[in-house]
């Protein structure tokens, strides 16, 4: 081996790490859409005169919030080499993902139960519904293929990205004119804030790794899917909107 050759376990690990810091900035970028959407209604609510939130919506900011929290803790213990509790908190974080799950449903409801006074709450709460669905499947892939690292923390950072796109929408970005196709995505809605994002992330990893991985394959169409105005016309059909209207009365 030439001596300027690095042996293929030191390249393995450098490719790693750069995945590792790559998706860390990914979910950081995704924190801060995140949090600029919801500043005003909820992280930063107490600056401004604002009526009490109902605690139901309180817990799911709580809870979603702690997700991305333990994302980042789970990837702290990767780099730092402290894979057995990095596994062990994984398996405890199962009973986690269905508190987040349960309280969207519960918000999904109190949504759809304000209908009489706000016209497409039902629609709202269809979306919802839909948002949680993928997030619940993208979760549970990532676990039941633990055991392959490339799968997994793909689907994780994907459960994230999956998650994004109520913040963007809260954004303001029209103000800034010709940005404002970021909110609506623009031709049939493929190029909204968090697409982009999600975009980024497969075009990187496909670029680094010369082949589009599965998971970025299977879990981006999932998220594209969830984005686009056809989503929106499922949740506005009439037979959605009489199932709904059954579901909260």
């Amino acid at each position: 081996m030439s001596s300027f050759q690095q042996p293929p376990a030191i390249v393995s690990r450098n490719c790693r790490g750069a995945d590792q810091r790559f998706y860390a900035w990914a979910a950081f970028a995704a924190c801060v859409i995140v949090f600029v959407g919801f500043a005003r209604t909820f992280f930063l609510r107490f600056l401004f005169d604002l009526p009490p939130l109902p605690w139901v919506l309180i817990g799911h900011g709580v809870l979603m919030t702690g997700w991305f929290v333990l994302y980042f803790v789970q990837t702290a213990l990767v780099r730092s080499h402290q894979v057995a509790l990095h596994r062990r908190l994984g398996m405890l974080s199962v009973g986690y993902v269905v508190l987040v799950v349960i309280s969207g449903l519960a918000v999904a409801f109190h949504a759809g139960a304000r209908d009489v006074l706000e016209p497409g709450a039902l629609a709202f709460m269809g979306g919802l519904f839909i948002l949680m669905a993928v997030f619940a499947v993208l979760v549970a892939g990532a676990f039941l293929l633990r055991h392959r690292r490339d799968y997994h923390q793909r689907m994780m950072l994907l459960s994230l990205l999956s998650m994004i796109s109520p913040g963007a929408f809260r954004i303001p970005v029209e103000v800034l004119g010709s940005f404002g196709f970021l909110k609506s995505g623009g031709f049939f809605g493929l190029f909204s804030i968090q697409l982009l994002l999600l975009y980024s992330c497969v075009i990187w990893d496909t670029w680094r790794h010369r082949r589009l991985h599965p998971a970025f394959a299977a879990g981006g169409l999932l998220i594209v899917a969830e984005n686009t105005p056809l989503i929106g016309l499922i949740v506005m059909s009439p037979a959605w909107l009489h199932f709904a209207q059954w579901l909260v009365t």
